[in-house]
């Protein structure tokens, strides 16, 4: 006959395998949740600290326009014209270019837009300057008697035309956890064209397109902005021009 005692030591030895079992069941369990922690940890990481993705078109057309004479003659940056719906990034567009060819060529006279308005309306060419421009949607030309005033009134011999093509903005989830967005592509794309108009004949003498994409990962919403994206393809029209 069986003593209590003898059946109490049995059913602990009986749960005691099980108990142990339990411990290292939750013990691997939280091994296993602690590492997928640092792998997301780790692929964050990963993706946040890649380098943008850029992708570039440029290509240019050399008609007249010499390093010599650029140098000598020196640009001012006029009201730069839009598609339909980016009417607004106009004065930002001239900032950024100007700006970043400035930098990049520093052994250039250039006047910024804001410089060149202010000399234009000194000078008492306002009306001048909007006729020319009604013509310039019409027809696509800037007149030789009201290029020949800007430049008189700058101090320049070449007028800087750019027109903001296009540009696009968007967003894509890229990696998540339970649901929540982590990690996003963000991207941004711009085409701007850019031509350089010699007021003495009033003719075209330099022109570049410039397509450009950007993209990168974020762990924020942060959109690709027009400034960013400006600047490289400024950059890159900037490399082309004669030296």
């Amino acid at each position: 006959m069986v003593s209590r005692i003898d059946a109490s030591k049995r059913l602990f030895w009986c749960f005691k395998p099980m108990n142990k079992v339990s411990a290292c069941n939750i013990d691997r369990l939280s091994s296993v949740i602690t590492t997928q922690r640092w792998w997301i940890v780790l692929v964050v990481i990963l993706l946040t600290s890649c380098a943008p993705q850029i992708s570039s078109e440029i290509s240019h057309n050399q008609i007249t326009l010499s390093g010599i004479d650029l140098r000598n003659g020196g640009i001012a940056f006029v009201t730069p014209s839009t598609v339909t719906g980016q009417e607004e990034e106009k004065q930002a567009v001239a900032f950024v270019f100007a700006s970043t060819l400035i930098e990049q060529r520093p052994d250039l006279k250039i006047i910024p837009l804001p410089n060149t308005l202010s000399l234009i309306n000194k000078a008492e060419l306002a009306d001048d300057y909007k006729e020319m421009y009604k013509e310039y949607r019409d027809t696509g030309i800037f007149s030789k008697d009201t290029l020949e005033k800007i430049a008189e009134a700058s101090g320049v011999r070449y007028v800087a035309q750019l027109k903001l093509a296009g540009f696009t903005q968007r967003s894509r989830n890229r990696f998540g956890v339970f649901g929540l967005r982590m990690i996003q592509t963000n991207s941004a794309t711009v085409r701007i064209f850019f031509q350089l108009w010699d007021s003495s004949n009033g003719a075209i003498s330099w022109e570049s397109v410039a397509e450009l994409s950007w993209a990168e990962e974020k762990i924020l919403e942060e959109p690709v902005t027009l400034q960013t994206i400006m600047v490289r393809a400024a950059k890159d029209i900037a490399e082309n021009l004669p030296r």
